[in-house]
């Protein structure tokens, strides 16, 4: 199935904009919200095409983040090496995980998800390589395959940019698939997919994992962005973020999650002087996007224009 022109276009004008924005705005502040973006778009793909919501991708987030920052602190591995480390555990982590919580559905599901988080959690809390409450600091970022030294935040942007708009476009691939369209169709009737001969199990199997995947190739990168790999990462409150950039944004729809993960990582940014009213404030967001947009933003835009987005 070909890419509809109007996403083509928006997909190009994105890039586009991305490839001279660093010359506006800080870059490290860029590079956060493209690992955010790409986080949300995973966290989509499993609940706005696989219909599982999931409490608990924090974990594979805030893993991946651990492991790509001992691999390039401690292993000396160069960047590429350390995301690609980061990214392999966060699947085989998915695939654990998931292999048991397929098992329920709707809440138990989500609840499921959320205990085994939860003990993500502590095992980062305790296990001595993640450093503990400390976490892992000053990790550094190396040389792209050996080569190209990473360190300048410009020219990491670059790096960061590519592993983003890769994996977004590989998220995009994967749902306009064939397996994207069984996975709508469990979706929006399990019952029938099963009478239609689906091993249904399976899919949400994969879906789960592939999800994890990108979800833990955001982290790895987001931990040598920032140099650092914190709690904070694996913690129950980032798995509600993600939830709430991808209902914000548009859950279901391509762009939406992108456009949620840039809203609330400025108001994080540029709100952060107020403290802890900038969770009152995205509360308060929340609450007008689900009386304004129920849809998400993108997705009544969406409807308004009678485009998918």
């Amino acid at each position: 199935m070909g890419m509809p022109r109007h996403h083509m276009m928006i997909f190009i004008a994105l890039f586009a904009a991305m490839l001279v924005a660093p010359f506006v705005l800080y870059p490290v502040f860029l590079m956060k919200v493209m690992c955010f973006a790409l986080f949300a778009a995973a966290f989509n793909l499993l609940l706005g095409f696989g219909g599982l919501l999931s409490f608990g991708h924090a974990a594979y987030f805030g893993m991946a983040s651990y492991v790509s920052a001992h691999a390039a602190k401690v292993w000396g591995l160069t960047p590429e090496l350390a995301i690609l480390s980061g990214t392999l555990v966060a699947m085989v982590l998915g695939a654990a995980i998931g292999s048991l919580a397929i098992r329920r559905q709707g809440i138990y599901f989500a609840m499921v998800t959320l205990a085994f988080a939860q003990m993500v959690y502590f095992f980062a809390l305790q296990a001595p390589f993640t450093g503990g409450e400390d976490g892992i600091q000053a990790v550094p970022r190396g040389d792209l395959f050996g080569i190209l030294s990473t360190r300048p935040d410009r020219t990491f942007y670059y790096v960061v940019l590519a592993i983003t708009f890769g994996g977004v476009l590989a998220i995009y691939r994967i749902i306009h698939s064939p397996f994207g369209q069984v996975l709508k169709a469990i979706r929006e009737n399990e019952p029938r997919s099963i009478s239609l001969g689906y091993h249904v199990n399976r899919y949400k199997l994969a879906v789960f994992v592939i999800s994890a995947t990108f979800a833990g190739m955001a982290g790895a990168t987001k931990a040598l962005v920032f140099q650092l790999a914190s709690l904070t990462d694996v913690y129950w409150t980032m798995s509600g973020e993600v939830v709430l950039m991808t209902l914000l944004g548009g859950m279901g729809t391509v762009f939406g999650p992108l456009l949620g993960a840039g809203i609330i990582v400025a108001m994080q940014n540029y709100f952060a002087s107020f403290g802890a009213w900038v969770l009152i404030m995205q509360g308060i967001i929340f609450v007008l996007a689900v009386l304004l947009f129920r849809e998400g933003i993108i997705g009544v835009l969406a409807r308004w224009i009678k485009k998918p987005l």
